[in-house]
């Protein structure tokens, strides 16, 4: 007869599956920064042409919310990119210490956080995917203004660098995204003057 303790070593945990988290901390930075490395990695690298390592989704918005509200280079509050972010400032502060381990954020202990400058081209580098799909969603697949905003947040993490470039290129190397924000020049690149 088996004890009720030792009857336990008949349960297997239950391996927990990556998929969404419907509590009302998670969010794509809670569910990431709680996994060793704090990034999901995709079957294809969107990054095959041998530039960075992919971050995963939650390092990007990490990054491009700290380039976004950055004003005149002072540092940026946890608590802000919290609020951006609709995080916990804890786990905001769990992701600027593993973003300043890969030396792409400058975050002093119970300071601000503030871009690197690999970490301002990374930053740039999602703006510039995110802004480059707005219009393409707009212009090319008629997505209404409203909406693509929210899509272009899904696939900014998603696309290559190559996919990016043919965008680039059908829409005639835009300067400006439907909203009237300047799209960033890719990196190494003069940003080009928008055709008519």
């Amino acid at each position: 007869m088996h004890s009720a303790r030792s009857g336990c070593k008949y349960l297997r945990p239950v391996a927990r599956l990556p998929g969404p988290d419907f509590s009302p901390r998670g969010s794509r930075l809670l569910r990431q920064s709680r996994q060793e490395g704090g990034s999901i990695r995709r079957p294809t690298s969107r990054r095959s042409q041998g530039a960075r390592p992919a971050l995963g989704e939650a390092a990007e918005d990490c990054l491009k919310a700290i380039h976004q509200s950055a004003t005149g280079g002072e540092p940026v509050a946890p608590g802000a990119l919290a609020a951006v972010l609709r995080v916990t400032p804890a786990a905001v502060t769990k992701m600027l210490r593993r973003l300043s381990a890969l030396r792409l954020v400058d975050h002093p202990r119970y300071r601000g956080a503030r871009l690197t400058p690999a970490g301002r081209r990374v930053a740039a580098e999602i703006l510039r995917h995110h802004r480059l799909l707005e219009l393409y969603l707009s212009q090319a697949l008629g997505y209404p203004l409203d909406r693509v905003h929210a899509e272009a947040e899904v696939l900014e993490h998603a696309i290559s660098e190559d996919f990016e470039e043919r965008i680039d290129r059908l829409l005639g190397h835009p300067t400006l995204d439907p909203h009237g924000h300047p799209i960033p020049p890719r990196e190494g690149r003069k940003s080009h003057k928008r055709r008519r």
